[in-house]
């Protein structure tokens, strides 16, 4: 077994020592991931991991062990690369056998040559995933990951590789190219800055070439490289993900921690930058790849690093307060210990977002139900269990609505204000779209992953003309509140991904847009100061109890949730009663909603299944809420 002291620092030389007791069986491979696995099992270890979230990059070493919690922004085409690969010493005539797993570039010693023709070299196919760091992910959260974690690093010194490298990509593309074109990309090679890569240079040269082809690169880029960013503002860094197991298990859109090899290799700016120049002096037939594709699939790993994956987990969310996975045995305590002490947490919620709200406390009710919604299950195309909430009432040019998302975003891991102007709707890319130049998706604001709050504000909705992509960003809309998709443009076609987004509309009168509930805001009280009246609300709440607000939040999301055939009888023999009273007052829609008020209303108690006395106050809730919206008709003679 190999030693596991330097498993944080040398995770290759870990892999490297599997690899030479098993040699081509593909066993040692199951071994590294073992090793790994088991190594993070001991207490406390994954918090020792560096983390790109947190770390500035040019604090890590290159080839260390790192994590990175992220949303898959694209898939990339698979790619081939050399799994084992054969060298020969010039001068002794001695082969070696090297891994090629969890590298990007072939790594050879002094006087080795890499053995193209070696019967034992073999060729293996690899994903690669474009990553981004989660989209709308709140400070606490952030915060709340650094200050979990344990790890400390200094800044790295600058890197000098020892050995002379070569890109696997490059081997296996020489390898299938005729020979003709093999001399020419030699030479183009040559040509450029690239000489001491052929195995034989020293490595000072190297070194130097290699700093120099970096700044090269740099100025190659027509324009700044576009990180692909599905929210304005975003910050971290983007990471091309090679997944060497499995990777079938993941889409777009998902939420993954992932744990493995940082690849940041200056020379890969070399090899990247010298690639779109031998290309060039091809025929342009023989070359699929076009250089904007060249730009985006291999930037600056400087800019873009790289992290080849040992471990990878899809997570159910990232708020850092729970368990990563709570419906493992070992979340259960947690779980049931929370659950205990539920009903003073939720009455207190409802005191401090009834404050929020400006004294309505029937519109607080509303907004818990709102942000603990999820859809739950799809019944053909109908997703069951969302519940888009309409907030209208809502004062006009105040800074309410901004200091009410300021108080949703301390509540929840991830959210986004969308600020709903004639301008943004018309110059805005909401929707996703397929670039064949580049060969990459495009993102758009509405590629978001599962369980994220989007606030649309629409008090700032002035008279205006909207554009086609307007009409279409408005359609996008429309869609995602009532199918809970988005239709991503692959020029030729629409593609449907389906999404989970809490989406809370604010509005003045009725939204423009569909909703599941509309709930007409009574303020008890306007403070003469919204900014400071919203800042001394939040200083008011003890950390611990915003802890709280947080964990009841997303935990009941994921409660598992059941209707009794005796209670479903009664929700039935109730339905029909009312309608016998009066055929207009309730319809089917009315009825699916009631079960959905009624679902949150339970789950936010803490209750699995429906009880009669839930069901009850369900109804009870709506009535007032139509109640309400009738009286505020009557009093402005219009519909809201």
């Amino acid at each position: 077994m190999p030693c596991g002291e330097d498993w944080l620092s040398h995770p290759l030389g870990i892999v490297q020592g599997f690899f030479a007791q098993n040699g081509v069986n593909p066993d040692w491979e199951k071994k590294v991931i073992e090793y790994f696995k088991e190594k993070l099992k001991e207490n406390n270890a994954p918090k020792w991991v560096p983390s790109l979230n947190e770390v500035p990059l040019h604090y890590l070493k290159p080839n260390s062990f790192v994590k990175f919690r992220c949303m898959i922004q694209d898939m990339f085409d698979p790619e081939f690369y050399m799994g084992v690969y054969e060298t020969v010493n010039q001068n002794t005539k001695a082969h070696v056998l090297h891994f090629g797993k969890y590298r990007d570039v072939a790594e050879c010693g002094p006087q080795q040559e890499l053995d193209l023709n070696s019967p034992r070299n073999t060729t293996l196919e690899r994903q690669t995933f474009y990553c981004v760091p989660v989209p709308g992910e709140s400070t606490w959260v952030k915060e709340a990951y650094v200050n979990a974690n344990q790890a400390r690093v200094s800044p790295s010194t600058s890197y000098t590789p020892s050995r002379h490298k070569r890109s696997y990509e490059d081997d296996d593309d020489m390898d299938l190219q005729p020979n003709k074109q093999k001399d020419q990309h030699a030479g183009a090679r040559q040509a450029g800055s690239v000489g001491g890569l052929q195995w034989c240079g020293e490595p000072k040269r190297l070194e130097t070439e290699a700093s120099t082809g970096q700044q090269l690169n740099s100025l190659n880029f027509s324009s700044p490289f576009d990180l692909n960013f599905p929210l304005p503002g975003e910050k971290g860094p983007a990471c091309l993900v090679k997944v060497y197991e499995d990777w079938d298990c993941f889409k777009v859109n998902d939420i993954l921690e992932l744990y493995g090899i940082l690849s940041v290799d200056p020379v890969l700016s070399i090899l990247n930058n010298d690639e779109r120049d031998a290309s060039a002096l091809l025929d342009p037939m023989e070359c699929t790849d076009t250089a904007e594709e060249q730009r985006v699939h291999s930037p600056p790993a400087s800019l873009v690093p790289r992290i080849h994956v040992i471990l990878a987990q899809k997570l159910q969310h990232i708020n850092p307060l729970l368990p990563a996975c709570l419906n493992k045995e070992e979340s259960k305590t947690f779980v049931s210990s929370f659950m205990s002490e539920l009903s003073p947490v939720r009455a207190e919620l409802l005191g401090f977002l009834t404050h929020a709200l400006l004294g309505d406390s029937l519109a607080a009710e509303y907004l818990i139900l709102h942000l603990i919604s999820t859809v739950y299950t799809r019944r053909d195309v109908l997703p069951l269990g969302k519940f888009t909430v309409n907030l209208s009432g809502c004062p006009r040019n105040s800074t309410f609505t901004e200091h009410l998302y300021r108080i949703i975003q301390h509540l929840v891991p991830a959210s986004f204000r969308l600020q709903m102007t004639i301008e943004n709707m018309n110059h805005l890319k909401f929707i996703p779209h397929k670039d064949y130049t580049a060969n990459r998706l495009v993102s758009g604001l509405l590629q978001l992953p599962s369980n994220t709050s989007l606030v649309i504000d629409e008090t700032l909705l002035e008279q205006g003309q909207l554009d086609t992509p307007g009409v279409h960003n408005v359609t996008a809309l429309s869609n995602l509140i009532t199918w809970q998709k988005v239709d991503y443009d692959f020029s030729y076609h629409q593609m449907e991904f389906p999404c989970n987004i809490n989406v809370l509309i604010t509005s003045e009168g009725r939204s423009l847009l569909p909703a599941d509930c509309q709930i007409h805001l009574q303020p008890q009280l306007i403070p003469p100061n919204m900014e400071e009246y919203m800042n001394s609300l939040l200083s008011a709440v003890l950390p611990s109890v915003l802890n709280k607000f947080r964990i009841y939040l997303t935990l009941l999301r994921f409660l598992e949730y059941s209707i009794s055939d005796e209670i479903t009888k009664a929700v039935e023999d109730d339905f029909v009663e009312m309608r016998k009273n009066d055929p207009q007052s309730i319809t089917a829609d009315d009825l699916h909603q009631l079960l959905v008020v009624a679902r949150c209303l339970s789950l936010s108690a803490g209750q699995t299944t429906l009880s009669r006395e839930r069901w009850l106050r369900a109804k009870q809730l709506e009535s007032l809420r139509r109640t309400r919206l009738q009286q505020q008709k009557c009093v402005n003679g219009n519909e809201l």
